[in-house]
């Protein structure tokens, strides 16, 4: 009898070890690391990042199945701390990393991956330095030179100036590759850019750039810079009572939550984009009211792209069958395998990548007004501020 009690009590615990140990089996998490710029100049970027990244963390593993566990660290923008993040994130665990979100930090870390055969899915670093010669980097953002050729395509296509001024960042890899295409792109469209300025990480007085812009008869100036600059610039604008458009790119986005911002220098400012908050498809909608009850905000370009990333993550985690025992190497060649066979429908649009890690989708246009991005046929809501700059 006491046999019989003590086997059926160890054929229990058996049952309930297997069980359990199922259950763990279904629940463990994919591990999935992030970098980005929590704190300091850039930390609009990473904590937008963080946030949509986090959101939709949240949404797909409500849906069962597979799981992901997101892990944040913080850069500072640093390639230095970028890289001693990674490592703490190679120590962790993680199977793939959806970051950095800066083109510099991004740079170190996408050499140190590819040495460890660690894939990485970029939401927001555009140099094609970040994915030249590694097979396991690859993009949500456009490029550099896709964002300077189309953002040159637009304004000459919509009619927003002939003449044209540039300032950029000529100690940054991001900005100068922007304005390089855009320079190239302006040439073949007939733009005529009267006027190219440039500064460094240091500069905080740009009144000799913007002078320059204003005595050549700028009536657009184009801005592939951060917003950090790009708020000085408009302050000190403003100041000097020059007023042409003001043309930005991605770097832009992130200027209305500036802490001190005067929001209203900012008014009639375009950025070309692959997110508008105020889209009215049903996507955009559910990510957009999703997001504000959540953090009690409007999403922002990187916010999205980060949305995007979990989401492509997780397409591309089912589609090649990796699970939380996955090693990371083997990962990453599971995870390239299955990204060249992937489409997906995102809030930046329908992406596909090509063996570069390049992704395809179409940028659009939004305009600040009263402090918030709108969607708008640019033709002829732009019509009047560029015959005003032409008047300066």
């Amino acid at each position: 009898m006491k046999k019989t009690f003590v086997a059926m009590l160890l054929a229990v615990v058996m049952a309930l070890t297997m069980v359990s140990g199922a259950l763990a089996e279904e629940t463990a998490a994919i591990k999935v690391g992030l970098i980005g710029p929590m704190t300091g100049d850039a930390a609009s970027y990473g904590v937008s990042v963080a946030q949509g990244a986090e959101l939709a963390v949240g949404e797909v593993n409500a849906l069962g199945g597979v799981q992901l566990e997101l892990n944040v660290q913080d850069d500072e923008h640093d390639p230095e701390m970028s890289v001693n993040a990674y490592n703490t994130l190679w120590d962790w665990g993680a199977q793939m990393i959806i970051g950095t979100v800066t083109t510099s930090p991004c740079i170190a870390v996408a050499a140190e991956a590819y040495n460890d055969r660690m894939f990485m899915l970029t939401p927001s670093a555009s140099s094609t330095d970040v994915i030249a010669d590694k097979d396991n980097v690859y993009q949500i953002c456009f490029t550099d030179p896709a964002q300077g050729s189309a953002s040159a395509q637009y304004i000459a296509e919509h009619g927003l100036a002939t003449k044209v001024a540039v300032i950029y960042n000529n100690a940054d890899a991001y900005s100068t590759g922007i304005y390089q295409t855009f320079e190239a792109e302006a040439a073949e469209l007939g733009l005529e850019v009267v006027a190219v300025a440039t500064f460094t990480n240091e500069t905080t007085d740009f009144s000799v750039q913007l002078t320059q812009a204003r005595e050549a008869g700028a009536e657009l100036v184009f801005l592939p810079i951060y917003y950090t600059p790009a708020s000085m610039i408009l302050q000190q604008a403003a100041n000097m009572e020059f007023k042409p458009i003001f043309f930005g790119v991605d770097g832009m986005d992130g200027i209305l939550n500036i802490e001190g911002f005067d929001t209203s220098l900012a008014e009639g400012v375009m950025l070309l984009t692959p997110f508008s908050a105020d889209a009215t498809d049903e996507l955009t909608v559910n990510f957009v009211t999703n997001y504000e009850a959540a953090y009690g905000a409007t999403p922002d370009q990187f916010a999205a792209d980060a949305y995007d990333a979990v989401y492509t993550i997780y397409a591309a985690v089912n589609a090649a069958g990796i699970t939380a025992d996955t090693p990371t190497e083997e990962c990453c060649d599971l995870l390239i395998e299955a990204m060249q066979g992937l489409e997906i429908k995102g809030v930046t649009g329908t992406m596909t990548w090509d063996a570069t890690g390049a992704v395809t989708k179409t940028p659009t246009a939004v305009r600040i007004e009263n402090g918030v991005y709108v969607g708008f046929d640019v033709s002829a809501a732009a019509e009047a501020p560029a015959e005003e700059a032409a008047a300066e």
